[in-house]
């Protein structure tokens, strides 16, 4: 879904479909052209999620409530955004007046643009017949907002329509089948867009990988018929960088447990394995248009977990790229593994932080739900910069600790460490083997998530299937950068 969105001080009389976004004390005001009374008797009030639209043979008008004003915020309006895509999508032109909302104008604008973006998304790719799709269609393409006009504020709409646009990207490729998104397309599919966006790509194929010593991601692989493959991204910004950022993310395209094989019902949506790597490549699409003044790299280790003849068994060791070795106990615990060669390359590259994310532990989603990913790090610093990106960007994490004595649950009598720890407590000792490969005196940090980058209802923006979670973070994370002490 592409909009344009201009900021306005007013909506021109000329457009007859409207939205206007009110809070509990502007409806208790009253409003130009509605009976408080009728509002009321029909169950408006100006509450947090309240709709009410207006039609005539002219044109429509769409309320839409944001609750008191000392609780809105930009997910308020990121929420009243996707309202009114889901009510007035419908048609190609409307207007949006934000006058009454009691949040910076430029917060609030790009919040709008974001929400109305993000709730119009489809993925559509294989439907025989789109005519016939059940699911609603939009064809909104334009909208004015209305309530001031200005660069500032014209700037801001654009930043949400393309961070909209990053993670768009992100949800198109987790959307996409494993069969259909496999590792080789998956790194053409970076490249070309890195090409786009005018970013450095290195593609290594097999023999690359096999050079490099990736033993981590050949050792998932070895169950696979299809080759792996490992991208790295820059970003180079104009003028003198304002420090290096290392992104790593997890790009398992499918994952069926390997010998240790998941259930049927367990590998349903397992497509999504690769939903770290999707917000790296969203991300990393945006940084030109928003200016980043950081270098940022990324590191994508891609395979899918299989089962074939030769497939890494429960007990075999492994070799990762810098020199430590797991035994692999497991082998559906089977993200480490890459992401400690992922890890172990960013590390080489000496980047000030490195933050890498990954749909990595069920026990994360026990602990923390659907909707919050855990955040893990061994740097308070950098923790907190990761933490007021995510206030920013509304992808809700939580900072889970890294416990040095919980290490004794991966001890490994015949390795460095085994590739799981006890049952209780795998999130966080999934995040310590982590920690392994991250070289001494990096600030870095882990972001588990296992829950939010999938969405089995449509919510708010969040559409059914891949959400594209983490793109929004990691864009506000490389806009606001500072090498943390």
């Amino acid at each position: 879904m592409t909009v344009t969105f201009t900021a306005s001080r007013s909506i021109p009389k000329s457009l007859p479909v409207r939205a206007v976004l009110v809070t509990s004390e502007s409806m208790a005001d009253g409003l130009d052209g509605f009976s408080v009374k009728t509002l009321k008797q029909a169950g408006f009030s100006g509450g947090s999620g309240e709709t009410y639209l207006s039609a005539t043979e002219t044109g429509c008008t769409l309320l839409v409530g944001l609750g008191p004003s000392e609780r809105v915020d930009a997910a308020a309006v990121r929420t009243a955004g996707a309202k009114i895509s889901k009510q007035l999508g419908r048609f190609r032109r409307v207007g949006v007046d934000l006058s009454a909302v009691p949040v910076d104008g430029e917060t609030a604008r790009q919040a709008l643009a974001e929400g109305i973006t993000l709730a119009g998304y489809r993925y559509r790719q294989f439907k025989s017949d789109v005519s016939s799709d059940k699911t609603r269609s939009t064809t909104l393409n334009a909208v004015t907002v209305g309530g001031g006009s200005g660069a500032k504020h014209q700037a801001a709409l654009d930043r949400g329509a393309v961070l909209a646009r990053g993670q768009s990207l992100a949800r198109d490729l987790v959307n996409e089948p494993g069969g259909s998104l496999t590792p080789p397309v998956f790194a053409r599919r970076a490249a070309a867009m890195a090409r786009s966006q005018g970013l450095v790509a290195k593609v290594w194929d097999e023999a690359a990988i096999k050079r490099g010593k990736l033993g981590g991601l050949l050792g998932v692989n070895r169950g696979s018929s299809l080759p792996p493959r490992f991208v790295e991204l820059t970003y180079n910004p104009k003028g003198r960088a304002q420090g290096t950022l290392a992104l790593v993310g997890k790009g398992i395209t499918f994952d069926s447990g390997g010998l240790s094989i998941k259930t049927g019902q367990g590998m349903m949506t397992m497509k999504c394995d690769m939903g770290g790597a999707a917000a790296v490549v969203g991300a990393m699409s945006v940084l030109g248009e928003l200016g980043v003044g950081c270098r940022v790299k990324a590191f994508l280790p891609m395979t899918d977990n299989m089962l074939g003849g030769d497939a890494t068994r429960p007990g075999d060791v492994l070799t990762i790229r810098n020199g430590k070795t797991i035994e692999v106990l497991n082998t559906d615990a089977e993200g480490r593994l890459i992401l400690a060669d992922a890890l172990s390359l960013a590390s080489e590259a000496k980047p000030d932080a490195i933050i890498d994310l990954a749909t990595l532990t069920g026990a994360c989603m026990v602990a923390l739900g659907p909707k919050i990913a855990g955040l893990m790090g061994n740097n308070d610093s950098w923790i907190e910069q990761i933490e007021s990106a995510s206030t920013v960007s509304g992808e809700r994490v939580w900072h889970l600790p890294l416990p040095d004595d919980y290490r004794k649950q991966f001890e490994s009598p015949v390795a460095d460490m085994k590739n799981i720890g006890t049952p209780h407590g795998g999130a966080l000792t999934a995040g310590l083997i982590l920690q392994e490969f991250v070289a001494d005196g990096i600030p870095w940090a882990h972001l588990d998530i296992a829950g939010p980058a999938w969405s089995d209802s449509e919510e708010a923006e969040i559409t059914k299937g891949g959400t594209g979670f983490g793109v929004r973070l990691l864009a506000e994370l490389a806009q606001a950068f500072t090498p943390p002490s």
